[in-house]
């Protein structure tokens, strides 16, 4: 993955290491914390273990409702390497007080720096997201999200493993709790004087006080970008769905698997490394790009694996009573490594899911009010948190309902957002799938991508070698191509439905159908005026000899209606392929060897006033080269 390479860029590392130490000591103290007070100071505290356990959680979620207004005003209003040294501080401040209170056996403290280090975390929220596109450039912002997405779910693991682990071996010397999270704040604060300068998004900025009124605001100005707002929903949905997850693991190893920590543990690991692992593919598959396309499938997959687990959940052995729990040796031997399969792929297409929704917010927000924006995101996700345990308590504590059908549940609201988002992100989704099968069947490399616009009309135009020509063309282009095609080819039954789909548009020779080719130019003129991008193959045909054949003189046509700039293109390397025409006929002779190298290449757009049928000709011969 080309990012990985950021972890050894100035303006990413310390950062990185930053947040990723943030979100690991956060777990360290609230695990340690929650393991000691099950095990050794539950009685001292006169309170249910049930009741103590949710506290503690609704005191670290509460002020992600109270603070992080206000965070999003802070960081849009200072500059954002300031304040992130500033809130590695106060962390370190925390754990000092949280050291003596282990040391002094202060449970209820302890308990109230639960709140601290949740009002704490609810400042670095909105700074930690905001901070990144102005450290990042265009290209680099998907890969810098996927490895901020995998770095805190990593670091998440480690810190609820390594909490657990410090609870056991500090027994009744919990001072050496307190001991291990100061010196993992202090090599936070260490790590934050490396983040470089990164100027304020508003220094002019009023700063808003009332924890109510300033919620409310930037609830608002989240709302005011259709786009925006709806990656944000998707976002909270997601962490509805993963806090649902993560809550019933303890009980459905116990309770349904009747198995013992070791399995849990593993399910939780492999659920957490699967996120991890989806961010990451999700940054090689972007290309420097947001593709959006990724998101639907994400949610299917969740909804398809998480079915799979109810399946396998709902027909695993039942533990007789006087057993004793399974161990994880045991647990795969009666077929559990399907289930463990089953939440490593929830979590790799969650993070497939939610890697581009932090890069589209990001990037479509207004550098003034963008951690404000993020501001808003964290309060949501906070609520759908929230609305996850409610949901929790009401399906598994008051209907009464089993564990297995509860992860169904959750698997039908991942279904209702992958259709939702089917319908929303169309042509991402179908363009993405083009590029999965298109880069399964050929080893593509591509050139000169930058030179297509983001935005914006243009006509695309390339040499015409075989016919998955159109496939790699729509996987490497990170726009949707509207492809001009042959009639008859679009009429074929068995295409018809699928080419109306993607927006192709069908052209008969004037010869045959001259009404069909006016409403054809209208059909593209109509393409180009609502900003996309028309693609057509001037030589009208496959090419029978592997060199180019004259350019026709309906580009002309085109440009003299709608002058757009024109971007020529090249394929290279798929003459002699089984889709090509060499040795006759496509099809019949003997394919090539899988996964074959060739090569997509983008010129620089000519201006629409220059540009003739034989230039062209011969800007895609010279990009083309001498490899056919």
């Amino acid at each position: 993955m080309r990012g990985i390479s950021l972890l050894t860029r100035k303006r990413f590392a310390p950062f990185f290491w930053t947040q990723a130490l943030g979100a690991f000591n956060d777990n360290v103290f609230r695990f340690a914390l929650m393991f000691t007070l099950t095990f050794t100071a539950a009685e001292s505290l006169a309170l249910d273990i049930n009741i103590l356990m949710n506290l503690a959680a609704g005191l670290f979620i509460l002020p992600f409702f109270l603070f992080s207004g206000i965070a999003g005003q802070l960081a849009d209003k200072y500059e954002k390497s300031r304040v992130v040294r500033r809130i590695k501080l106060l962390e370190l401040a925390i754990m000092l007080v949280a050291l003596a209170a282990f040391a002094l056996q202060f449970w209820w403290l302890l308990l109230a720096l639960v709140f601290a280090m949740g009002m704490q975390s609810a400042l670095f929220g909105p700074v930690k997201y905001a901070l990144l596109p102005q450290h990042l450039a265009d290209d680099e912002l998907v890969a810098g999200n996927a490895l901020v997405g995998m770095g805190t779910f990593v670091a998440i693991l480690l810190g609820t493993l390594l909490g657990g682990l410090l609870a056991g071996w500090a027994g009744e010397t919990p001072w050496l709790i307190g001991l291990a999270v100061v010196a993992f704040a202090l090599l936070g604060v260490l790590a934050s004087w490396g983040v470089p300068e990164a100027g304020a998004g508003d220094p002019d900025l009023k700063l808003n006080w009332n924890i109510y009124s300033q919620t409310r605001n930037v609830l608002k100005e989240a709302g005011k970008r259709r786009s925006v707002y709806l990656g944000i929903l998707a976002i909270s949905w997601f962490w509805f769905m993963g806090s649902g997850y993560l809550t019933q693991f303890p009980n459905f190893t116990r309770s349904v698997l009747g198995s013992d920590e070791g399995v849990g543990t593993l399910l939780l690991t492999l659920f957490s490394l699967g996120v991890g692992a989806g961010a990451l593919l999700c940054g090689y598959w972007s290309r420097g790009k947001i593709e959006l396309g990724m998101v639907p499938l994400g949610a299917l997959g969740m909804a398809v694996f998480s079915f799979d687990l109810y399946s396998q959940a709902s027909v695993f052995p039942v533990l007789l009573e006087g057993e004793v729990l399974r161990s994880l040796r045991e647990f795969v031997a009666l077929g559990g490594w399907r289930l463990a399969l089953d939440l490593m792929l929830a979590g790799v297409s969650g993070g497939l899911f939610i890697v581009p929704l932090y890069s589209l917010v990001q990037r479509r927000s207004p550098v003034a009010v963008r951690a404000q924006v993020i501001a808003a995101l964290n309060v949501l996700n906070s609520l759908a948190m929230v609305l996850s345990a409610v949901a929790g308590i009401l399906l598994l504590g008051v209907l009464n309902i089993s564990l297995p059908v509860f992860f169904l549940l959750y698997g039908l609201t991942a279904l209702v957002v992958a259709l939702l988002a089917m319908k929303l992100a169309r042509d991402p989704l179908l363009r993405f799938l083009i590029y999965l099968l298109s880069h399964t069947l050929y080893r593509v490399r591509h050139r000169g991508l930058e030179n297509i616009p983001e935005t914006g009309p243009a006509l695309v135009v390339a040499n015409h070698v075989s016919y998955v020509d159109a496939l790699l063309l729509a996987g490497a282009c990170h726009r949707p191509l509207r492809f001009v095609i042959d009639k008859d080819i679009h009429d074929l039954p068995f295409l018809k439905r699928f080419l109306q789909l993607v927006g192709t548009v069908p052209l008969a020779s004037e010869k045959i159908d001259r009404h069909n080719l006016q409403a054809s130019f209208s059909r593209i003129g109509e393409t180009l005026n609502k900003g996309e991008l028309v693609f057509i193959f001037p030589e009208g045909r496959l090419t029978r000899d592997g060199e180019l054949q004259p350019f026709k003189k309906g580009v002309e046509r085109i440009l003299a209606q709608y002058p757009v700039p024109v971007i020529p293109m090249a394929l290279r390397g798929l003459w002699g392929s089984w889709f090509s025409r060499e040795q006759g006929r496509a099809f019949k002779k003997m394919p090539r060897r899988f996964w074959s190298k060739v090569e997509v290449v983008a010129g620089k757009p000519l201006q629409a006033d220059e540009v003739t049928a034989e230039l062209l000709r011969q800007k895609v011969a010279k990009l083309r080269g001498e490899w056919r």
